[in-house]
């Protein structure tokens, strides 16, 4: 009890981790609002063309999140993080100079993807793994505050990458090589983390083999893990495919609108988490996340009335608040039932529900908004919230799950 109620703010583990974090998702940020506008805005490709192009860079880390999160169960996960932002700025830097030597094409885009993505996938579960360390006891407010200060500075990485048109795209991609390697630096400040278990004989395969079935062993974290991987092929694909094409095509918007509406976002996703901080540690965190699956339906449909701008920007800010709970506490409810032994490579298929699942949705939803229309496209995610709500709610023991810190207070 003691433990839980230590002020994690004063410790200089965790400052330094939130500080690695924050630098880092800057960069990712940045790399969110590039990668779209880039192709939808000035290579100026149509839908049916972009969502292919986004699967082709995302889902190369499906596989790469696995080997993450075995690397970071089998050792030192702050080293394996350092490695990946030391090398990082590599490749903004090949981009900007194809971009000065006249090479700026759908290709080298691709190549600059897809090192970025490599870079993204690899670290995910070995910087979530460390936050059991850094945080102590007090794991959900780690997890909440690591979260909600990667919405924060999501919110200025999108401000300085909306700026492209302006600058130019050297400028913002100097800016996301640069905030990568002050991340690998912070990461310095951090003690060494020893693996959770001593090194063992054993392939890449069999290590991933192992958190796979300690992923499907424990019911409620491949519940969560089920309903995360198929809601975000529709909702994370929608805010990465259709977004953008409802402010260029719907609102006749530029890279700048697109980035304050996305910077819209992500603040109302810090703010609910730092909402949420205030009533931590939560007792039944599983019936908040149900129900905000619920309530996702009335914000897309906000949106898809295709209304006045105040209205986008009310539905945008919604949709923020919404994925900021969803998102927080799938990774909470993962983070805190996850076995030690285990956890990275649990958190490298949670990562993969994040973030695999929208490569498939950009290809479905890119044929769809070219087939059926922009904001029609908007449809399907309303329809699968609900069906996977009622399969929480009625075919899961999510609802009933109880936290095992809150039963320590």
């Amino acid at each position: 009890m003691s433990d839980i109620n230590i002020n994690i703010w004063k410790s200089s583990q965790f400052r330094a981790y939130l500080a690695s974090t924050g630098f880092s998702g800057f960069a990712l940020a940045m790399q969110q609002l590039l990668a779209s506008w880039i192709l939808i805005g000035i290579l100026e490709l149509p839908a049916n063309e972009v969502g292919p192009i986004q699967a082709l860079i995302g889902i190369p880390g499906i596989f790469l999140m696995l080997i993450g999160g075995a690397s970071a169960d089998r050792e030192d996960p702050r080293r394996l993080l350092m490695l990946c932002y030391f090398f990082a700025p590599v490749f903004p830097l090949f981009l900007v100079v194809m971009e000065l030597s006249g090479y700026f094409a759908v290709w080298s885009v691709v190549v600059w993807g897809l090192g970025i993505g490599t870079v993204q996938a690899l670290s995910m579960p070995a910087q979530q793994a460390i936050l059991n360390r850094a945080a102590g006891a007090q794991v959900q407010k780690g997890v909440t505050a690591a979260t909600a200060i990667g919405f924060v500075v999501q919110v200025v990485g999108l401000g300085l990458a909306g700026q492209i048109d302006l600058v130019g795209v050297e400028v913002v991609l100097l800016m996301q090589g640069i905030a990568f390697a002050i991340a690998g630096w912070t990461l310095t400040l951090l003690e060494p983390v020893p693996a959770t278990r001593p090194l063992v004989a054993g392939s890449a395969m069999q290590r991933i083999g192992e958190g796979l079935r300690a992923t499907l062993g424990n019911e409620v974290i491949s519940r969560v893990l089920v309903i995360n991987f198929a809601s975000s092929i529709f909702n994370a694909g929608s805010f990465m495919t259709v977004f953008p094409f409802i402010v260029k095509r719907i609102y006749e918007g530029d890279a700048l609108i697109l980035a304050a509406l996305m910077a819209l976002f992500f603040s109302g996703a810090a703010l609910s988490n730092a909402m949420l901080l205030r009533f931590m540690p939560l007792a039944r965190p599983g019936r908040v996340y149900l129900v905000a699956q619920y309530s996702r339906i009335i914000v897309l449909f906000l949106m898809f009335l295709g209304g006045p701008w105040w209205m986008l920007m009310l539905a945008t800010l919604l949709w923020g608040l919404n994925m900021g709970v969803t998102t927080n506490l799938a990774r909470m409810i993962v983070q805190e039932s996850s076995d030690a032994a285990y956890r990275g490579r649990i958190l490298s298929v949670f990562s993969i529900s994040m973030m695999g699942s929208a490569p498939v949705g950009a290809v479905v939803l890119g044929i769809l908004i070219e087939q059926i229309g922009t904001l029609e496209a908007l449809l399907p995610a309303m329809g699968v919230s609900f069906v996977l709500a009622s399969y929480g709610l009625l075919m899961t023991r999510i609802w009933q799950y109880r936290s095992p810190q809150a039963a320590a207070v």
